[in-house]
């Protein structure tokens, strides 16, 4: 029955589980009850039913395996004098804290349980993150935008300039990894061919390294975004009513009212695979638009960081020995400072500001790699 675990230890860790949700549920309570905003009061109400399914799970389970559940009455609210002195602002925040102690806490009796045991810990510590989502939101702004931002985490949108930024910091690495090496080679050799060879070796490594780690970075981001797909629509056939009032939920955080999410909820709700996706992005800010195509991301970084890396080789196809290395270097510092001008285009800083910053990164970089050659020349 609990698979290798003492029944005391699982009932214990049980007990636990328990009083945390009953605790949780009279806070809520109290809060509610304090409550003057009626949208506020609303989510309340959700969050107690919420935990109070939590507990009766855990009780259920507590008398499955012959325990003895533990009086309710007992349970009083948590945050004590708090609850009547602070602003709401601060007793929400104290909340969200609270639930995130209680999900590590979830985390560290999971070995203990049995496997029936676990199954529910891990539905309701995702319900429990989704519920410190919601005491952030209310603890923080409540303008639709300012909730909206909060419950998609701020996403970062790959289309638009997401490809301009992606290209430029692969020009950015091919030019900074292939300078580095064409200078500490010209300082080695003093500029004779190797330097081309070992420049030309430098640059199809970066390129490779760096379109391979953006392939399976993207690829990455997808199975992550399937995974999550999978784990929704399980909890879905488990509890379609419950996900259904979550839905509504988010809804009423980006300013809509109860009855203008019930009517949006149902209407996407007609369509199966619209509601599965709706409630991955509305809770983890994934949306299959927002991931940039594996192919595509691996044919940007590699060639983006292959013209980077060429700049400060071109100069030893056609001069050897110093003027060659002079070029290198001016070049490789006028490409540093574009790709800082660059960089101002999807960043906020002013554009001289981060060509200058560039400039004394490759100054930096070629003087010390160009020494160290030069070292190792002379011994």
């Amino acid at each position: 029955m609990t698979d290798g675990a003492t029944p005391r230890s699982v009932l214990q860790a049980l007990e636990e589980s328990w009083r945390h949700e009953t605790e949780a549920a009279a806070t809520y309570r109290l809060l509610a009850q304090q409550e003057t905003d009626p949208r506020r009061r609303d989510i309340l109400q959700k969050l107690i039913r919420a935990e109070e399914q939590h507990a009766a799970r855990w009780a259920a389970r507590i008398r499955e395996l012959g325990g003895e559940v533990p009086d309710a009455s007992s349970v009083k609210p948590s945050l004590g004098l708090t609850l009547h002195v602070a602003s709401p602002e601060v007793v929400y925040r104290k909340l969200e804290a609270m639930e995130a102690r209680g999900l590590v806490a979830e985390k560290g009796v999971a070995a203990s349980l049995d496997p029936t045991s676990r199954a529910i810990l891990e539905d309701i510590s995702a319900d429990d993150r989704e519920h410190a989502q919601i005491l952030r939101v209310l603890g923080g702004p409540q303008s639709p935008r300012s909730a909206l931002d909060l419950i998609l985490k701020k996403e970062r949108h790959v289309s638009g300039a997401g490809w301009v930024s992606d290209a430029i910091y692969g020009v950015n690495d091919g030019l900074g990894a292939v300078f580095g090496i064409v200078s500490g080679m010209a300082g080695y050799t003093g500029g004779s061919e190797i330097v081309l060879i070992t420049g030309l070796a430098g640059t199809l490594a970066s390129a490779l390294s760096m379109g391979s780690s953006a392939y399976l970075a993207a690829k990455s981001q997808r199975e992550v975004y399937q995974g999550e797909i999978a784990r929704e629509k399980a909890e879905i056939e488990h509890n379609p009513e419950e996900e259904r009032e979550e839905l509504e939920l988010f809804y009423q955080l980006k300013g809509f009212t109860a009855e203008e999410s019930r009517t949006l909820v149902a209407r996407i709700r007609e369509q199966p695979e619209d509601f599965l996706k709706t409630l991955v992005q509305e809770e983890l800010g994934l949306s299959e638009t927002t991931f940039p195509n594996p192919w595509k991301a691996c044919l940007s970084a590699t060639a983006s960081t292959a013209v980077g890396g060429i700049i400060p080789v071109l100069p030893f196809f056609f001069a050897q020995g110093t003027p060659a290395v002079v070029w290198a270097a001016a070049l490789s510092v006028l490409a540093h400072f574009g790709v800082g001008i660059a960089k101002s285009l999807v960043t906020t800083r002013p554009w001289w500001i981060s060509g200058a910053e560039m400039t004394m990164v490759a100054v930096i970089a070629g003087a010390l790699t160009y020494g160290l050659g030069l070292a190792f020349a002379i011994h």
